[in-house]
């Protein structure tokens, strides 16, 4: 009994690892091509950051003078 449950341990061991691996090299791919994809990510992230920044600004702003 206790060794048929060491093999269904051990076949989710292995699928896990399997698709960690899988999931690594999707990764892998083009370096350059990840490596602008992430910047690009990166632009969006500041410019929302920026956009929100500025809206907070506004907003101090308009408390002040109210």
């Amino acid at each position: 009994m206790a060794r048929g449950n060491q093999r269904e341990l051990a076949r989710q061991k292995n699928l896990k690892k399997q698709q960690e691996n899988a999931k690594n090299q999707k990764k892998g791919g083009d370096v350059l091509k990840r490596m602008e994809s992430d910047a690009e990510i990166l632009r969006q992230k500041q410019a929302a950051a920026n956009a929100r920044k500025e809206a907070e600004a506004l907003e101090k702003l308009k408390t002040r003078k109210g």
